[in-house]
């Protein structure tokens, strides 16, 4: 068994290496660090560890990563490399955020797209989008993330669909967590104002969820409860709430 994790260098894609390690996967690894890359290899002794360090903001090396590893029977696929920016649409920089649509959308939508049609091919394999509970909201102050997450949350409940009406034995699921311990924050600029979750536990509810074939999987009681309430708010509502969020992470 194999697993390719993007993002592998700390938070979830780290601590997802280390339980799919701990479950006999062999890996491949891909980050943009390769000092965090290697660090983690000599930690994963019983698995076989690839370390791939690529860029994913340049839509050329997915399909070079796609390219390096197509043949080499991967069974999982954890999409989680990605990035935020606190701030308001009018001040923040063009150019961090169109590296994060680089980032949290086309690298995700290519390796999706990419390893899906060889998953179908054989009825077999899981795909893990990291999403984010802002995938079902709009973020006042870091708004370019929340539509980033939107993107991503949507299109992989799509496939899921897709996925079930052709009867196809492919798994996709999108993890949407809220707040998260992870180098997010220290990225982005900002940091959250409510108690974050322990990465370690996301990911391995995550994976468990994920090999269940659970199509949306969101942690922590308090998490499901924001998303189901989220769903009969006022929308004008939802936003000030956002907003306020966002507001009480920049101070």
């Amino acid at each position: 068994m194999k697993a390719l994790i993007t993002g592998a260098s700390s938070g979830m894609g780290r601590d997802m290496a280390r339980i799919l390690a701990k479950m006999n996967y062999d890996l491949i690894i891909v980050a943009r660090r390769q000092e965090r890359l290697e660090e983690l290899k000599k930690e994963l002794k019983n698995v076989q560890v690839e370390i791939i360090p690529l860029d994913l903001s340049d839509s050329a090396n997915c399909f070079k990563l796609y390219e390096q590893v197509k043949n080499r029977d991967i069974d999982v696929l954890i999409n989680n490399a990605g990035f935020g920016l606190f701030g308001l649409f009018n001040e923040t920089s063009l150019d961090t955020e169109l590296k994060m649509i680089d980032v949290n959308i086309k690298a995700y939508h290519i390796l999706t797209k990419l390893f899906l049609n060889d998953f179908i091919k054989k009825d077999h394999g899981y795909i893990l989008n990291v999403c984010s509970l802002a995938g079902f909201m709009a973020g006042p102050r870091l708004s370019t993330y929340y539509a980033t997450k939107n993107y991503i949350t949507k299109l992989t409940l799509a496939i899921n669909e897709e996925l079930h009406k052709t009867k196809s034995h492919v798994v996709i699921s999108a993890l949407c967590p809220g707040p998260v311990s992870t180098e997010f924050n220290e990225v982005a600029h900002g940091h959250f104002s409510v108690k974050e979750a322990n990465s370690y536990s996301v990911a391995a509810y995550a994976l468990k969820q994920l090999f269940k074939g659970k199509m949306l999987i969101i942690p922590k009681f308090s998490m499901k409860l924001t998303y189901f309430l989220n769903r009969f708010a006022p929308l004008r509502l939802s936003l000030a709430i956002a907003y306020l969020i966002q507001e009480r992470k920049t101070r």
